[in-house]
Order: structure tokens, then C-alpha cells, then sequence
């Protein structure tokens, strides 16, 4: 199949580019800087603010992944929408046949973070012009690179005590990048995942706290917490944004979201797409790994 990838430069897009090569597929790595481009498939000029720009990257591509958000802009939100409408309008006029995107675990009845809510907004409206939408929703991705992962290791490695909020207490499913990869290939093959809605996520239910021992444990640190349960998450992310790389901003929209419990509770997509997930610590080991490997460079 010929596919585009919208965010192939990304954490996870620059991961998913080479498996559908690997896989036999013709890969559009759509970019803002083909110049540039490095990695794996033909680098197309796109941008998801420009619609003509769209058309000419998805023409005649069988599926589009869509991976592709904008968490650090304080209006996140209403960029994400336009986007994805943009996208939607420019894939049914190309003919797309399927849409994948990779979304955000959280239940539709809890009060969900403005984060998640954007996420969900962006599902609807990428169907919203006719083109079947493959969802796969997914909590913190374990990999060198991710925004979360990589938060949870600099609280670790740069806090020996760390005062901690209510929600390190909040419960997630951590999936390793590599095994979001696998999901998001395997649905290519499947027929039956086309206009469905699945969630992903590693064989262990963690607290954030728990997730941040463990990396602790792996790295052979002693963390000491002390709970504080009245930081807010304004505090909180300014907390974060002194003590991480993680701007104010982000920083603010991730808090906000880890106040929502996100587990997976359906599995369905086990039966079509079945392998046996990586367990977080095994993640957390391959991200390390790949981390030292890139210094060393």
C-alpha cells in the first residue's frame, strides 16, 4: 500500500516510518522540512495549516496516519481542531481509503482533561468528511524521546526528594513505543479494524509513583517522596518546568490529564493484532538503552 505518515519526524512517526517500510509498504513521510528529512520513506511537503499542501501530499495514498498534535501552544486545542478538519477535507478528496490516529486513553464519562478532551474532538472530526477513522488510544508511551517518558526519568534522575501531588497516585498503563509501533502497523493488515475504536496498553497497571520507583530501582537511585497533596497543577507545572526540560506549558496540559485514571478496558484489539507486550520494566531498560546509545554518538 502507498501511506502517509502526517508526523513522521515525531517521537513515535519517526519510529513507524521504518516498520511500514520494513513491512513492504510505499512510505510518504509528510514534513514541513523535506530538506531536512532523514529518515526512512520519501520525504513530501506538507503542513497541516495549509490545505493545498495536503492534497498534493496525500494524493494517491491508499492510508494516512495521523499523528499529529500540538501540546505545547497554549490554544492546543483549536489548533488541533483546525487541523484535523484541514486533514479530514484534504484525505476524502484524495481518496484515502482509512485514516489511522493515535489518541489518548481516558473515559468518556470521567471529567476529562482538556488534553484528552482535545483528542477525543480531534477522532470525531477526522471522520467528519466520510474517511474511516482506525483509532488506537494509548496512555504514557515508554520510549527514548516521549514527552511523558522522559518527564518521569528527570523527576528521577534529577530529584533525590521529591514532594508529589495527588497525581502521582493516579493510575496508567504504560506502553512501550515499540509495542505502539507493532499496534499500528498490524491494523494495516486487518480489515476488521477499520472504523473502530481500539485501546492499547502494557500487561501492568501502575500509579505514576509506582512508575518512577521503578525507574528509581532500575537505575539503582534511593527516592524519597513527600506527598503534598494542595500543589496545584499552575504550581505543579511550574514545578516541573524548573526541575525538567518540560515547559511551563506542557508541563500544565500533561498534569492536567494525569489527574484522569487512563487504563484500558478493552482488549479487543489482543485478537487481532496479537503478540505479547513488552513489560515496563523491559521498556524502561530500552529506553535507557536508547538514550546512552544516542550520547554516545
Amino acid at each position: 500500500m502507498k501511506l502517509l505518515v502526517a508526523g513522521s519526524s515525531g517521537f513515535v512517526g519517526r519510529r513507524l516510518c521504518p516498520a511500514l517500510v520494513a513491512a513492504g509498504h510505499t512510505v510518504q513521510a509528510m514534513t514541513r522540512h523535506p530538506e531536512t528529512y532523514s529518515g526512512a520513506g520519501q520525504p513530501v511537503y506538507g503542513d497541516v495549516r495549509e490545505q493545498e499542501s495536503l492534497l498534493a501530499a496525500l494524493a494517491g495514498c491508499d492510508v494516512a496516519f495521523y499523528l499529529v498534535h500540538s501540546l505545547g501552544d497554549i490554544d492546543f486545542a483549536a489548533r488541533d481542531d483546525a487541523a484535523a478538519r484541514a486533514f479530514a477535507h484534504a484525505a476524502a478528496e484524495a481518496g484515502v481509503q482509512r485514516i489511522v490516529y493515535l489518541g489518548g486513553l481516558g473515559e468518556d464519562a470521567d471529567d476529562l482533561s482538556a488534553h484528552l478532551r482535545s483528542r477525543r474532538q480531534v477522532e470525531d472530526l477526522l471522520g467528519a468528511d466520510g474517511v474511516p477513522v482506525t483509532t488506537l488510544r494509548a496512555g504514557i508511551i515508554v520510549g527514548c524521546g516521549g514527552i511523558s517518558w522522559e518527564m518521569t526519568r528527570q523527576l528521577v534522575e534529577h530529584l533525590p526528594a521529591m514532594i508529589t501531588p495527588r497525581w502521582v497516585r493516579t493510575r496508567t498503563q504504560p506502553i512501550a513505543v515499540a509495542d505502539v509501533v507493532r499496534y499500528l502497523v498490524g491494523v494495516l493488515e486487518v480489515p476488521d479494524s477499520t472504523g473502530r475504536v481500539f485501546e492499547i496498553g502494557g500487561p501492568e497497571v501502575l500509579t505514576y509513583l509506582e512508575m518512577m520507583r521503578r525507574v528509581a530501582a532500575i537505575e539503582g537511585r534511593v527516592m524519597l517522596v513527600v506527598p503534598v497533596p494542595l500543589l496545584t497543577p499552575r504550581l505543579s507545572s511550574r514545578w516541573l518546568a524548573l526541575v525538567t526540560d518540560v515547559d511551563v506549558q506542557t508541563g500544565r496540559s500533561l498534569i492536567d490529564s494525569m489527574n484522569n485514571e487512563v487504563v484500558v478496558h478493552d482488549n479487543s484489539i489482543q485478537t487481532l493484532v496479537p503478540f505479547k507486550p513488552v513489560a515496563y520494566d523491559d521498556a524502561v531498560l530500552a529506553a535507557l538503552g536508547e538514550r546512552a546509545a544516542n550520547a554516545r554518538r
